[in-house]
């Protein structure tokens, strides 16, 4: 179920030698950043490392940290952005921070390669879990009590957080927003990143083997807008072919491979997405907001709205409706 952050709004980042400076910035963006105009408290960031001393970034900088692992672990959301190399163990004084932070019931999250980390932890034993396509096997491999899946973006298990490759961190990150502050802010912090508050899909599709060539992904993106333009219409995978300008067969498989899913798949998520808006600042009945963004019959915008946002229309207007 969706809600809204009640609790400490304090958050703490994971800073290492020889880190990428990308997913700690990602952190720094969407957690540091005074954001006064949403009109919401916002986080309270603190970055953090295990030993002091400038800390090595790729790229030739380096990073004071000017917390320890005793507030790592004292915050409400604890992150793990990677690890410096994910053959070696992890160090106990890390594992521990961890699991203290997760014994009094912090927030632990993971982005990329930091999935070892939390593995290490014992914090993913039985759970659904993933890291960068590129790790995932090794991450199975050494630790096999975890269920890895490599084709999603992130994975949510409500107090332990995993996300795929560096960029994922951020869809990740825009999550964690939406359950604390809704989808409205959390819309708002990825039009000031210019990224999509949400990405349909998984890491599949970022696989080297599974790069679409342009012409075609110019075919499928022509046909993703026209579809945007025509939610409300009836939409069918003949249409979208013959907007792009291909066999329905070629549409579907280079429309996979670009997205890592089908295209009536994606047609809804955006139609869901499009509801969210109607939901939250309007008035009109659920029966019609579903109507309104392209689904035949109230069953049925329910029955997609409930298996996409874990909640049913009117639930997601009461905690979310102005």
């Amino acid at each position: 179920m969706l809600q809204r952050y009640d609790g400490n709004r304090t958050v703490s980042v994971l800073a290492f030698d020889g880190m990428s400076p990308f997913e700690l910035g990602c952190v720094v963006e969407v957690f540091g950043l005074p954001r006064p105009e949403l009109d919401v408290p916002w986080y309270d960031l603190v970055v953090c490392a295990e030993h002091g001393g400038p800390l090595r970034a790729v790229g030739g900088f380096t990073v004071q940290a000017t917390h320890g692992l005793d507030t790592f672990a004292e915050t409400r959301t604890v992150i793990v952005p990677g690890v410096p190399d994910v053959r070696a163990e992890v160090s106990p004084a890390l594992v521990g921070a961890l699991r203290r932070a997760h014994e009094r019931g912090a927030r632990i999250v993971s982005i990329c390669s930091g999935a070892f980390a939390l593995a290490a932890a014992g914090l993913l034993d039985g759970r659904p879990a993933t890291t960068h396509w590129r790790y995932a096997e090794l991450l199975q491999e050494r630790f096999p009590q975890v269920r890895v899946d490599p084709g999603v973006l992130y994975v949510d298990n409500g107090d332990v957080l995993t996300s795929a490759g560096s960029a994922a961190g951020i869809d990740l990150l825009i999550h964690l927003v939406r359950r604390d502050h809704g989808p409205g802010v959390a819309n708002t912090v990825a039009r000031r990143l210019v990224v999509p508050p949400h990405r349909e899909g998984g890491q599949a599709q970022f696989v080297e083997a599974a790069v679409a060539p342009v012409k075609d992904d110019d075919a499928v993106a022509r046909a993703m807008a026209w579809a945007l333009a025509n939610l409300s219409q009836p939409i069918t995978v003949a249409t979208l072919a013959r907007v792009a300008g291909m066999s329905q067969r070629g549409f579907v498989r280079h429309f996979n491979r670009r997205t890592g899913t089908s295209p009536l798949r994606w047609v809804i998520t955006q139609r869901i997405a499009a509801s969210l808006p109607l939901l939250e600042s309007s008035t009109v009945p659920v029966e019609k907001v579903g109507a309104a963004v392209g689904f035949e019959s109230p069953v049925t915008f329910r029955h997609h709205f409930s298996r996409s946002m874990r909640t049913s229309p009117s639930a997601y207007r009461k905690a979310f409706g102005r």
